[in-house]
């Protein structure tokens, strides 16, 4: 029988790790594809659907300027529940932790719709932490009805909430099938704009030869404010320390509370690159060519290990401990000293570099998308 699946999408994070699963869902002849987009981010959303050739069926296109959680929310429950409706899906499929996964979790609830979850399982146990996803997810874990678990951590989480095994599917991280489809592809005008702005060239740089280029994302709600000051000022004392012999990149997230930080404290730096976000080809070249992330992402904390980048990540706690235990990140908080000594460890102990980077990523093998089309395709309801 044909099942009607519908993925729903609303940032680039989820864009990018839906993409493989998309692209697998439409192999499938027993299976209907369905795809909408809320737009909860507009531009660097649909950066990521153009370069992996996705094009939505319905687009409910809801980004405001600096709209609160409130008002996303509200505006996706009354756009979204009335598609539900009339697309009358047999599943709807999500992935991660946003506010438009919370919101078509409960939504496929109200409509009587099989859920899946793509990177369930995914824990802090601080729901201020990161926030608001710690609690999206645990709602979303609440509600679906088949969890896509990424690692054996994961499953192991959703095990002790109560979760039976037979809805956990540990498949990988999709977003491991995007970047190794991605970084095959040919690199980008903007690579070389901003190799020209930055006086370097990547692509002829031996390895382990300075300048190095350290790639930086910072856009985290708990760090708006005091802790975003801290970590520019750490990335002033680096650069100001190491002059002509590291670069930073820092694509620079278009929310008020990050651009009136970061911009001040950081534009008159000459070994600072401040741009605006990237897409997503660029991105990852740009990645694959770091010598070391800072970063309050999640998702930098799969995709980097993948290219052999150290991660040095800028919160207090990660629901991705795997990569920890592996070796792969250091968890450094947001106090100013901290990041400076982590980095200049990584930064003059080759050693020490070379530990992180050659260190197994914990997060698959690049073959989660088909994991989870069949566990959708073997799915038996009770």
């Amino acid at each position: 029988m044909m099942k009607r699946v519908l993925s729903i999408i609303g940032t680039r994070p989820e864009a990018v790790k839906m993409a493989p699963v998309i692209k697998a869902l439409q192999l499938k002849p027993e299976i209907e594809p369905v795809i909408c987009v809320t737009a909860q981010h507009r531009q660097i959303l649909d950066q990521v659907l153009n370069v992996f050739n996705i094009k939505p069926d319905y687009d409910l296109n809801l980004m405001l300027p600096n709209q609160t959680i409130t008002e996303i929310s509200s505006a996706i429950f009354t756009h979204l529940d009335p598609l539900i409706k009339r697309v009358n899906p047999d599943w709807i499929l999500v992935q991660g932790d946003t506010t438009t996964v919370m919101v078509s979790a409960i939504l496929a609830f109200y409509n009587r719709v099989l859920l899946g979850h793509v990177e369930a399982g995914l824990r802090t146990y601080n729901k201020y932490q990161p926030f608001p996803e710690e609690i999206n997810r645990t709602i979303t874990s609440t509600i679906a009805d088949l969890h896509f678990a990424p690692t054996q951590t994961s499953k192991n989480n959703l095990l002790k909430e109560g979760i039976p095994d037979s809805r956990i599917l540990i498949t990988g991280n999709p977003v491991i099938d995007a970047i190794q489809s991605i970084a095959e592809l040919p690199s980008t005008k903007e690579v070389s704009n901003i190799e020209r702005k930055m006086g370097i060239s990547l692509h002829d740089k031996i390895p382990g030869k300075r300048p190095f280029l350290i790639l930086v994302t910072a856009h985290r709600r708990e760090n708006f404010g005091r802790p975003l000051e801290n970590i520019c000022e750490a990335i002033r004392i680096l650069s100001k320390n190491y002059g002509q012999d590291i670069y930073f990149l820092f694509p620079v997230h278009p929310n008020p509370n990050v651009t009136e930080t970061v911009y001040p404290l950081l534009k008159d730096l000459e070994n600072v690159c401040l741009v605006p976000p990237l897409d997503y080809l660029t991105f990852v070249h740009m990645l694959k060519h770091s010598y070391l992330v800072l970063t309050d992402s999640g998702g930098l904390q799969e995709e980097a290990p993948g290219f052999g980048v150290p991660v040095l990540v800028l919160r207090n706690l990660t629901e991705r401990p795997e990569g920890i235990e592996a070796g792969t990140v250091r968890l450094v908080g947001t106090e100013t000293e901290i990041i400076f000594e982590q980095a200049f460890e990584l930064l003059n102990n080759p050693q020490a570099h070379a530990a992180m980077a050659n260190a197994v990523n914990p997060f698959g093998d690049g073959k989660a998308a088909g994991r989870i089309v069949q566990g959708i395709i073997d799915f038996e309801s009770n």
